[in-house]
């Protein structure tokens, strides 16, 4: 146990100081992430995809180390793997699990080659180059896992001179959650030699809640801060008379639902025009291109979530497979995206919940498909609107009364499911994710 701690400490601060080099200067994620959306030389792009990748030679070795160990943990305790342990332990079935990803793949593949189309033709064309002939350099993110922005409308625009900061704490204050504690004591902006992957951390089961970000004032860090303060926000009202034990989420993906709720209204048209405001000439447009937004980044994550969780699932199953070769196959099967001729790189190490966050990344999918449900029981039952009607949700007391009711304060007292039985009167369902975005 010793020797697991140790590596994955080794492993996280190599991720946490690394900065990749781009003609040998050292480059941010930020930097990285702002050539792939705007730069239209190719090779410059490619040089920065390849830069970030750096990290994998880094850290691969020590990785697989730690795979095995947490391997050889697990089945001391009678498990097959660590991948089956995880999912067990967190009061998963393994095969329900597995049953619900295919049958998201299968309800998602159709919809995704459809929209992925629409992206390649439109992306290509900045290039000149032909839609086949798009690589993963070509799009706004490095794992191809947030939708590229395509519409007329740059949602960036929106919040060009505003504080993205002032405006979630605006927000949450205006449906009863307020957050200016959990924001006086968070690191919220850039700093040398500072960890780029933003988190929020309890610190003490009785209200000391933090988040570390690298916020810039654009839709993205809109997004971030969100989905931060709804992780937040659910630690810090959860019950506090409850035993410490009890005084956290009901489940990991029952937090990631409340985060992505949120998350979800910086592409919600009337959330922006509250809160933002929106130009008169904008407004039809952006509410038509924002909702298609959302749909394009809500099915785009479902198909990357599919490599993940494959991934790890195989990972554990034989951690000396080739790797290399069974990252792209999954990119190529769910993402359709050609893998770099002549490429073999640990690419899989580069993303860092493989080493810090293991066998999680379901729960992100789990928590659109709750989060989904959540959003058409508060329309429905809370709001008393229509399934379809569209709501930002700002200045509703109502919500954040529910959210700290039904939601945060139990903390962990009931088994997940119970939970989303009484909070919204029926058991986890796909059902609603794919009406609102399928």
């Amino acid at each position: 146990m010793k020797k697991i701690v140790f590596l994955s400490t080794e492993v996280e601060n190599t991720f946490n100081t690394f900065r990749a080099r781009l003609d040998g200067s050292p480059i941010t994620n930020n930097q990285i992430l702002d050539i792939l959306r705007h730069e239209t030389n190719v090779s410059v792009r490619r040089k920065a995809w390849e830069a970030g990748k750096e990290i994998g030679h880094l850290v691969v070795h020590k990785l697989l180390e730690l795979v095995k160990l947490r391997n050889e943990a697990a089945q001391h305790l009678g498990f097959n793997n660590y991948y089956e342990m995880s999912m067990i332990l967190s009061e998963q079935e393994p095969r329900e699990i597995g049953q619900l990803f295919q049958k998201l793949a299968d309800l998602t593949d159709e919809p995704f080659k459809n929209l992925k189309a629409r992206v390649d033709e439109k992306l290509s064309g900045r290039f000149g180059i032909e839609p086949f002939e798009m690589q993963i350099w070509h799009y706004e993110d490095p794992f191809f896992q947030e939708a590229p922005r395509i519409s007329e409308i740059d949602l960036n625009r929106c919040f060009l001179n505003q504080n993205v900061v002032t405006l979630a704490q605006k927000f949450y204050n205006g449906i009863g959650l307020p957050p200016g504690s959990i924001l006086k004591n968070s690191d919220l902006y850039e700093k040398l030699g500072k960890e780029q992957h933003a988190y929020t951390i309890d610190i003490d089961r009785m209200g000391d809640v933090r988040i570390l970000a690298n916020v810039k004032h654009d839709e993205y860090w809109m997004s971030t801060m969100l989905h931060e303060l709804g992780h937040g926000l659910y630690d810090f009202c959860i019950d506090r008379s409850l035993p410490f034990l009890l005084r956290t989420h009901a489940h990991i993906f029952t937090t990631e639902a409340v985060a992505m709720f949120f998350a979800r209204l910086s592409r919600n048209a009337d959330w922006i025009d509250k809160m933002a405001g929106i130009p008169q000439k904008w407004k039809k447009k952006v509410a038509r291109e924002a909702g298609q937004a959302l749909r394009l980044q809500q099915i785009l994550f479902s198909r990357w979530a599919q490599v993940m969780v494959n991934f790890e699932r195989a990972l554990y199953a034989n951690p000396d497979q080739d790797l290399n070769g069974l990252w792209w196959q999954l990119v190529e099967k769910f993402q359709y995206i050609r893998r770099p001729e002549g490429r073999n790189a640990p690419d899989w190490a580069t993303k860092i919940h493989v080493c810090s966050a293991p066998v999680y990344y379901h729960n992100y999918a789990l928590g659109e498909i709750m989060a989904s449900q959540l959003v058409h029981f508060i329309r429905t039952s809370v709001l008393g609107l229509s399934a379809d009607q569209s709501a930002g949700f700002v200045e509703m007391p109502e919500v954040g009364a529910f959210f700290k009711e039904k939601i945060f304060l139990p903390g962990a007292k009931y088994h997940w499911n119970d939970l989303l039985k009484q909070a919204t009167g029926e058991a986890l369902t796909p059902d609603y994710f794919v009406r609102q975005f399928v």
